[in-house]
């Protein structure tokens, strides 16, 4: 059973809790697996989710703030700061990051790999040994939308397994990452 985290006064009642990304964003898995018993709510942005929160649309929104390969994940931690939330409690969950690309694309093909920018730097290594270049998104799973709408062979994405689920792609490789402990901590907020 996985880690469930932050008890609000509104969870005995259907709640709703913001996160950044699209379905399938490692911020949507978390708040999946973390809060069950909320309706995740997709934000295009770490500002957005942090307005909703605090205009009374959710009860709550999970943030990344760090991460284990390149520190403070921007600008989520710095809105965080200046938006006076509490924080009701944090976790640390794996970061497996994967290459996926349109059915029928090879990995030999890939010139592009496009992700958030924590993402790119949790496996520029990576990257940079298969010579693909990375280019930077607003989120991973809005990623792997934008590479699965283009059905370029040559353009990938750096996102979570269930993203490659969600919008229909090959996985070319799997844990990507360039730290076999990358590891992001995940804050609940509530107003």
């Amino acid at each position: 059973m996985p880690e469930r985290i932050g008890r609000l006064p509104n969870d005995d009642v259907a709640g709703r809790c913001a996160y950044q990304g699209a379905p399938g964003a490692f911020s949507h898995e978390a708040v999946i697996d973390l809060r069950p018993w909320d309706e995740p709510v997709a934000y295009d942005s770490f500002e957005a989710a942090i307005a909703a929160l605090k205009a009374g649309e959710v009860g709550c929104a999970l943030i990344p703030v760090e991460n284990t390969t390149i520190g403070r994940v921007e600008p989520a931690a710095s809105i965080i700061e200046a938006a006076g939330l509490t924080v009701v409690s944090e976790v640390w969950r794996p970061i497996r990051l994967a290459l996926m690309a349109p059915p029928g694309a090879r990995l030999g093909d890939i010139r592009t790999a496009e992700s958030h920018p924590a993402a790119l730097g949790q496996c520029t290594g990576t990257l940079g040994e298969l010579g693909i270049t990375p280019v930077e998104a607003y989120d991973t799973a809005g990623a792997a939308r934008a590479v699965a709408e283009a059905n370029d062979p040559t353009r990938a994405a750096v996102a979570p397994t269930r993203a490659a689920e969600v919008y229909e792609l090959s996985i070319l490789r799997n844990d990507i990452q360039d730290s076999a402990d990358n590891r992001t901590r995940f804050v609940l907020l509530s107003a």
